[in-house]
């Protein structure tokens, strides 16, 4: 009889495995601290805090959509133009009746009705996405990359390239508003994360998409609708960015051809930091949330430290392409 090989774990090589495990987490903990150190401290202030997790809201919610998706091995760059176009959407139907330069003169919708059109243009075009990469067999980058001309396109023409404003003030509460110390925002966000962790972790459709994303032929053999679940991946995370046009509307009270421009970066960026493997198959809600506040983090503390927005752009993509890397390494290994 042969006695079997002991496995010696030593606190170093423990310490090593959970901070592989938890880059994400430990990068957002450090940053935290150093944003303290070079702010001496009002960047760890309630008021600071509050600022930083209504910035990143609407970020939030694409990066829930966006995270979801590359989890099944796709990708998404149309995310800055149809938070544009639901954005415009929302503003359009949320104007004041009695403005003269309203959309729609005269005209006093009830409050649910942009919320409604903004969330139903979305999932209409990630719906769309998703028939062209499931069924169609597009490219995710191609297809994406042609509804983000088509998104921006719709906006142009439907706005006229003008701008949407003088929004209700009703209309402008929903996002700007707070229940005592929280603002609405936080709630939203923190609703949106709870129901998404549900889906990726306690349903069949959550084993599924990381099924698709570390195996399609694999998921497809074990009996998974592939085609199906990626068109739903698609359609939910149009309707996470119709969610974050009207939340987007709401907050800035106006809509024009910029808004969310880049945002697609910010959300790939976002998951990207926060774990969620470019090669499919592996992401958490937390992370995507963390991810988020790591780059909000790091766009507070370039804007406090006086770097220029053009230098921010060029660290957003650095961080992309060095999170990638890294990610393609541990994945190889």
């Amino acid at each position: 009889m042969i006695a079997g090989k002991k496995s010696h774990t030593t606190p170093m090589s423990l310490i090593r495995d959970m901070s592989r495990k938890h880059t994400n987490y430990l990068t957002f903990t450090a940053l935290v601290l150093v944003l303290g150190i070079l702010t001496r401290g009002q960047g760890l202030k309630y008021d600071s805090i509050q600022n930083l997790v209504i910035a990143e809201a609407v970020r939030s919610f694409t990066a829930l959509g966006v995270g979801m998706i590359i989890i099944t091995r796709g990708i998404d760059l149309s995310i800055g133009y149809v938070i544009c176009l639901t954005t415009s959407i929302a503003a359009s139907f949320a104007q004041n009746a009695d403005y003269t330069s309203a959309m729609y003169p005269g005209v006093d919708f009830p409050l649910w009705l942009p919320i409604l059109a903004a969330i139903c243009v979305g999932m209409i075009v990630g719906a769309f996405n998703g028939i062209l990469v499931a069924y169609a067999k597009l490219p995710p980058f191609i297809a994406t990359l042609g509804t983000l001309s088509l998104a921006r396109g719709a906006q142009l023409i439907y706005t006229q390239a003008k701008v949407v404003g003088s929004l209700k003030d009703s209309y402008k509460h929903i996002a700007q508003g707070t229940i005592g110390p929280i603002p609405h925002l936080v709630i939203y966000v923190i609703i949106a994360a709870f129901v998404v962790w549900l889906i990726l972790n306690h349903t069949r459709l959550g084993a599924n998409l990381y099924a698709i994303g570390g195996n399609p032929q694999a998921a497809r053999v074990a009996g998974i609708h592939v085609e199906r679940d990626i068109v739903f991946v698609y359609t939910f995370a149009g309707m996470m960015y119709g969610i974050g046009g009207a939340l987007m509307a709401s907050r800035l009270g106006l809509a024009n051809s910029l808004t969310g421009n880049g945002m697609e970066l910010d959300a790939i960026a976002a998951v990207t930091i926060g774990g969620i493997s470019q090669t499919g198959g592996v992401g958490t809600m937390g992370g995507m949330i963390v991810g988020v506040l790591t780059l909000g983090i790091i766009n507070y503390g370039m804007t406090y430290l006086g770097i220029d927005s053009y230098y921010q752009l060029l660290m957003k993509g650095a961080i992309i392409i060095i999170a990638v890397f890294f990610d393609m390494r541990k994945h190889a290994r």
